[in-house]
């Protein structure tokens, strides 16, 4: 889910309110020291909520079920695959990989075989791209058109009825019947060729031509059948041409009634597609759909569903659209939605969930889920997420119900609401037997030992949650715990330490709120004032204090106890910031100057490529919208434009964008994103020279140090990429000379390829000196030494950033060396088990087939080929060891 999915002590809805101004009247600047007295203030500011009980599907072993559906996705048939596909994006959904998960929904919908699946899955990418307008329309302006998941013809991808010659309808000699027929409805009659009316269906066929008295009637009367004069003219034109000209919708829906009352079935689906083809907004679905699926015209239902799911999530905002949606028996469903219910439920109760996880809307949704699903991990899937929204609502016995069955079927992760359902009752020790047993009989995962501890005390509890932190060093809450425990014990320094652990490599919102606490609970405001404006930046409506209080309100409480900066001062602390590689403390000032009369546009660009950095690429996208909302010129709106079209795949796009801003205006920004593109772009080694001219450019224009840095850093690595190590050299000491602190890095390679090992070590010290966040520069010295050095470094990297894959692969590589199979594998495997890395499970992958377990890497092998299915070294191993696979 996009949104918070809180745990109930974090999310209570009737809390007392709460003034942080008593909090912040003390004297600016002072720091406390810890007292008894101030012990019980501070266990009342600083909380730690449990846990939340993620609505995901979370298989214990991943790669295990990412391999078997990669396996039936190769002898499938073609109606099956969706449903694969969709069931890989709910792996990938639960282990957090959002770029896996659109792949994941674009290949369901690539692969549908149904214009049912189409519709679910083109509406699906189109709420998951809701906030990409702008990018569809700046396509638009290159000349691109970007509507890929636009509106489908239904009509026209459903096959028409085929008028079949009826079999054993028992007829009278036609040429005795009277030619003509008269229907009499009320006072009118309405004269009919009895042969073309007769063909219309076998019960017309059989009263028209049959041994019935109407076989030889002239007249038959009608009046009782629910049709207007009006209506059976057209039905009467239509019998004699096949079609239906200017007919107005409530005609329209008698005949259709008719038809399908006299199995009048080439009527009825031209009536079902011309009342589709009239749908134009959402209040004409709504009165079309209940008649759609009362009279069985799929046309008309899957039009107006297709409606309904372009507008999400608007549309569930409507209480008609939900009452529609959410009850329907299977045989409507159906008619609606064909073979496609699951997974038309799946993404209704997802963005229902997202508005509002507690509401009788999607309790409503994900009970229709659960009578949707038909296999074993569909039916997970369904129950546990039902499970999660009943122990929001506090429905604990139906909780424990779904939250059980789902267990029963082998979701292990739904044992977390059993666990917590227990200490609700007072069964703790129950609860936490329950996570032993699961963590006895499977294979241990970080979350099993962080919900552990949420039933144990003292050492027990903290070796608990030291074990989740070494299984999954990427689980939020045993960073917290320990902080916050530490501050309790007036141990302020080891409690920032453990907290900057997490956000040294892990930018969550949690985590800064926790250390903004710590700092608030120190008295050092202008700290605390630093985090909360980050905070800011990532999330503009956030709330601190279980949600109580308005980040924004604290953020200007703070503003009266911290230093006001001048313009002057704030760009001296951006160039401090910027220059020691301390990306929160870059944003705060950003946010900060925003407030000044400062150009906005380039301040919001310079906050698009601190977000970037810190892996946060929604909010950097928000930024550089920003960017261009608030652009001072054509030129520069241009340029920002450009990058966004570069963010998002649009590399030519991009570079055009880069080129209409240059023929307006030569500028820094356009030139420097016009280099960039294109050394992206062109794999042709003689780009270089333009690449290397068009930084020059950009050099030549007005900027400050800061990108100008940047611009000298890059083209110091395309000089050397082409062997030119002197001119490198001097770029790199250049962008030193105005504080580009990551010039050491480059400055370090062109050491390396003199031959020189020391002084390119000496060169990554000084950048690990000066950069707050290093993890990257130990990563790269690391290159630069002997053995012994290169593993220390590479043990400092995976302490600082446990996210980094390259240490994992080379500790493996050189346990595999010295001939220790089983301890490289398991190296491997111990990051695998947080994070899906193709190129950890193309080594271990390789590995298994070195010591001659085929089934391990043909597992690896099919996983990986779910991350990337495209990647050519790993499709050949796969090829490789298919062949071998007894």
């Amino acid at each position: 889910m996009r949104t918070f999915f809180p745990s109930e002590s974090c999310k209570e809805t009737h809390l007392k309110s709460i003034n942080p101004q008593s909090w912040l009247q003390v004297e600016r600047g002072k720091l406390a020291k810890f007292s008894s007295e101030s012990a019980s203030s501070i266990d009342s500011l600083i909380k730690v909520p449990e846990p939340p009980i993620l609505p995901f599907f979370k298989p214990v072993d991943y790669v295990q079920v990412l391999a078997k559906i990669h396996e039936e996705l190769e002898s499938c048939s073609p109606q099956e695959r969706s449903n694969l596909y969709l069931l890989q994006f709910q792996v990938f959904k639960g282990l957090g990989e959002v770029k896996l998960m659109r792949r994941s929904l674009r290949s369901a919908w690539s692969k549908a075989s149904t214009v049912y699946e189409k519709l679910v899955f083109g509406a699906w990418l189109k709420y998951e791209k809701q906030d990409e307008e702008l990018i569809s329309d700046l396509l638009s302006s290159c000349g691109k058109c970007a509507k890929e998941f636009g509106a489908i013809d239904i009509a026209s991808e459903m096959p028409a009825y085929k008028k079949l010659i009826p079999h054993g309808v028992i007829t009278t000699n036609e040429d005795s019947c009277p030619r003509t027929v008269s229907f009499r409805i009320a006072d009118e009659k309405i004269a009919c060729d009895r042969q073309k009316i007769a063909s219309l269906s076998a019960p017309f066929h059989t009263m028209l031509n049959g041994c019935f008295t109407e076989s030889f009637c002239e007249e038959i009367d009608l009046s009782e059948n629910n049709i207007s004069p009006l209506a059976m003219r057209v039905i009467n034109e239509f019998s004699s041409t096949g079609l239906l000209n200017e007919v107005s919708p409530d005609l329209l829906l008698e005949m259709l009634v008719f038809a399908n009352k006299f199995c009048c079935e080439s009527l009825k689906d031209a009536c079902d597609r011309k009342l589709a083809s009239l749908i134009s907004c959402r209040q004409d679905a709504l009165e079309l759909l209940e008649c759609a699926l009362e009279e069985n015209s799929p046309v008309l239902a899957a039009s107006c569903l297709q409606v309904f799911l372009r507008e999400l999530p608007d549309s569930l905002k409507d209480s008609q659209v939900v009452e529609l949606l959410s009850n329907t028996t299977r045989q409507q469903r159906s008619i609606m939605i064909g073979p496609a219910s699951f997974s038309l439920y799946c993404l209704l109760s997802e963005v229902s969930m997202n508005l509002d996880p507690r509401s009788d809307e999607s309790v409503r949704f994900l009970r229709t889920l659960v009578d949707s699903a038909e296999t074993s991990q569909q039916k997970m899937v369904a129950y546990h997420r039902l499970g999660c929204v009943k122990f929001l609502r506090k429905e604990l016995d139906e909780a424990e119900q779904l939250f059980e069955a789902a267990f029963n079927l082998g979701h292990t992760y739904s044992v977390i609401g059993l666990a917590r359902l227990g200490q609700i009752r007072g069964h703790k020790r129950w609860a936490y037997e329950k996570l032993c047993s699961v963590i006895s009989s499977s294979i241990p995962l970080g979350w099993m030992y962080q919900e552990s501890s949420l039933y144990c005390e003292g050492e027990k509890r903290w070796d608990d949650l030291e074990k989740a932190t070494e299984l999954d060093p990427t689980l939020t809450y045993p960073y917290m715990y320990r902080a916050a425990s530490l501050m309790r014990k007036q141990n302020a320094q080891a409690a920032l330490s453990e907290i900057n652990r997490i956000l040294g490599f892990k930018l969550a919102l949690e985590c800064l709120e926790l250390r903004f606490c710590f700092y608030l609970a120190l008295e050092d405001y202008q700290l605390a004032i630093c985090d909360i404006q980050a905070i800011l930046t990532l999330c503009p409506d956030y709330r601190v204090f279980e949600g109580r209080v308005a980040a924004l309100q604290l953020r200007t409480l703070l503003r009266e106890h911290v230093e006001n900066w001048t313009e002057a001062d704030c760009w001296l602390q951006l160039y401090d910031r910027w220059s020691s590689v301390d990306d929160i403390g870059s944003l705060s000032v950003i946010y900060q100057m925003l407030e000044s009369d400062a150009a906005k546009g380039v301040l919001y660009f310079r906050q698009s490529l601190l977000l970037l950095r810190l892996n946060c690429p929604d909010a950097a996208m928000r930024s550089l919208q920003l960017a261009r909302q608030h652009s001072s010129s054509e030129h520069e709106r241009l340029v920002y434009e450009g990058w966004i079209l570069y963010d998002t795949g649009h590399c030519e796009e991009g570079l055009q964008k880069a080129e209409e801003s240059i023929s307006i205006k030569r500028s820094f920004e356009a030139f420097f994103l016009k280099a960039y593109a294109l050394a992206d772009s062109s794999l042709d080694a003689s780009c270089s020279s333009t690449v290397i001219s068009l930084l020059e450019d950009a050099l030549l224009c007005p900027s400050d140090r800061l990108r100008k840095g940047q611009a000298l850093n890059n083209l110091g690595s395309v000089y050397v990429d082409c062997g030119k190590l002197d001119a490198a050299a001097d770029c790199y000491i250049n962008a030193l000379k105005i504080r580009h602190t990551r010039a050491h890095q480059g400055l370090a390679r062109v050491h390396f390829l003199r031959n020189d090992k020391v002084a390119a070590y000496d060169e990554m010290t000084k950048l690990i000196e000066k950069a707050k966040n290093n993890a990257s520069a130990y990563e790269k010295r690391s290159e630069y030494c002997d053995r012994d050095r290169t593993k220390a470094d590479l043990e400092m990297v995976t302490r600082l950033d446990p996210l980094r894959v390259y240490p994992y692969r080379y500790r493996a590589a050189v346990l595999m060396d010295n001939h220790k199979d089983k301890e490289a594998i398991e190296e491997l495997s111990r990051a695998i088990a947080f994070k899906a890395d193709l190129h950890l499970l193309h080594l271990r992958a390789a590995f298994h087939e070195h010591i001659g377990d085929v089934m391990g890497a043909l597992r690896d092998c099919r996983a990986a080929l779910s991350v990337d299915p495209k990647h050519q070294e790993m499709l050949e191993l796969h090829s490789r060891v298919n062949s071998q696979e007894p």
